[in-house]
């Protein structure tokens, strides 16, 4: 159960991070945001490496396991996280996370086409509940002259880039799987001296490819004035600090930990609790209007992931 407690942790510390995620990016920007995270990140899990193995950077990471970390780096950090911080910017913190709940069939899907790893039937009626349940919270009633019809009280552009992201999370993890056990089989333990050195050192790696996709695309869009306008605001740059060290820094580096103790999909079920732990916690911060049939959508949205990976 020692994976299983990882991820209900991760699950945890990611549900604040969104909170505290949101609240920056509406201040600072979603692509100064996410290149202010990559270097505070980078910072953070190289001051840990330093402790755990004697060297700010993963000295014995090979070949393989910096390109297979590189490549999830550019899909979860780079394409994921730029898609969540936006779809925050435009649908909130809580619904994002909701969709982010799609992960989990994304992660099983990539896993049978790369691993080879099973779908079964009950994992394909998981997917279809979990959908039903994001349709259930996001959809409502309209009235109209003659009827009422069911509209998506989101904004389409938001909607995209939830899915956008919980793609990234999902493709991302499965790389990082890959990752880790190329990382773990060139580099045994007695060498790191430490198991958390694994999971810290693959993170680092992925953030490196984060910053540089988020650089480049700062530069590309013309937007570097905003990333200098960006670190002058302090009440942004503390949400940001927050947000880094309970996102990438030590929630990522947990869940890939969790992933050396149990399988992708069990772990990615249990760190997908967030939509259902977020649920309160956002009400209370940024004074929105739940209603019962969101809640309810919430819960089979996770109950079905859960199914998902029976």
């Amino acid at each position: 159960m020692i994976g299983e407690s990882i991820a209900l942790l991760v699950a945890v510390l990611w549900t604040t991070g969104a909170l505290f995620g949101e609240l920056a990016s509406k201040r600072l920007g979603a692509l100064p945001l996410n290149v202010i995270r990559m270097v505070l990140s980078l910072l953070m899990l190289g001051t840990a490496l330093w402790f755990l193995v004697g060297h700010p950077y993963p000295y014995l990471a090979d070949g393989e396991t910096w390109l297979w970390m590189t490549l999830s780096g550019l899909m979860g950090f780079g394409f994921g996280d730029y898609c969540l911080f936006n779809s925050y910017n435009l649908i909130g913190s809580r619904f994002s996370q909701l969709f982010m709940t799609l992960a989990s069939p994304f992660a099983a899907i990539t896993a049978w086409l790369m691993l080879g790893e099973q779908m079964t039937l009950l994992g394909i009626l998981g997917m279809s509940i979990t959908i039903i349940g994001i349709g259930m919270s996001v959809l409502s009633k309209a009235p109209t002259k003659e009827q009422h019809h069911l509209t998506v009280k989101l904004p389409a552009k938001g909607v995209v880039f939830g899915i956008g992201a919980a793609i990234g999370q999902g493709v991302g993890l499965v790389l990082s799987k890959v990752g880790l056990e190329h990382y773990t089989a060139t580099a045994p333990l007695e060498e790191v001296t430490s198991i958390f050195a694994y999971p810290v050192g693959g993170t680092m790696i992925r953030a490196l490819a984060g910053l540089a996709c988020f650089l480049l695309l700062l530069v590309l869009k013309g937007k570097t004035q905003r990333l200098v306008t960006a670190v002058h605001d302090g009440r942004g740059m503390t949400f940001a600090l927050l947000a880094t060290f309970l996102g990438p820094a030590l929630g990522v580096s947990l869940s890939l930990l969790a992933l050396q103790y149990t399988e992708a999909g069990v772990a990615q079920t249990i760190m997908s609790l967030v939509p259902i732990l977020i649920i309160w916690p956002s009400r209370l911060i940024f004074k929105t209007k739940v209603t019962a049939l969101e809640v309810v959508g919430a819960i089979i949205a996770v109950l079905g992931v859960t199914l998902f990976f029976i």
